[in-house]
């Protein structure tokens, strides 16, 4: 295993054992959910907009390690982002995951989960919070 590899695996790891935003957003002015019925995997994202900056957001439910630690490291990437800006950064995270696209450097720690791509089984445990997410800002 690389130290890049190695590094991956930390991060994923520590953010399903410590998910960030993990819990309830009273305050939400949007909010979306999604489950993975093959696996199990559940979510709900909610965010507080102000105008079209997301000002806060959270997420809950359960969900397999990939699942997580993806809803945890979205929510971390896009708080403080324009709507636009949110949209765009998961339209290059599908890619990545989804399409197997080269990554882009902007993702930042969400290149830990490129690697999700080469398992087509687990495609739909990383971008569940995702597809939540846009619903949310639709």
């Amino acid at each position: 295993m690389s130290v890049l590899d190695e590094v991956y695996r930390e991060i994923l790891l520590n953010h399903y054992q410590n998910p960030r935003n993990f819990g309830v957003l009273p305050e939400a002015s949007r909010r979306a959910g999604g489950m993975n019925p093959s696996c199990g995997d559940q979510v709900e994202v909610m965010v507080r907009l102000e105008g079209d900056t997301i000002a806060e957001i959270r997420f809950q439910g359960q969900g397999c390690a990939i699942s997580t630690a993806s809803a945890s490291l979205m929510t971390e990437a896009v708080k403080g982002k324009k709507v636009a800006e949110a949209l765009e950064l998961s339209r290059k995270f599908q890619a990545m995951v989804v399409e197997g696209a080269p990554p882009d450097p902007s993702l930042g720690d969400l290149l830990a989960l490129q690697g999700v791509a080469k398992l087509p089984a687990r495609v739909k445990c990383a971008t569940l919070a995702w597809h939540a997410l846009e619903e949310a800002l639709r």
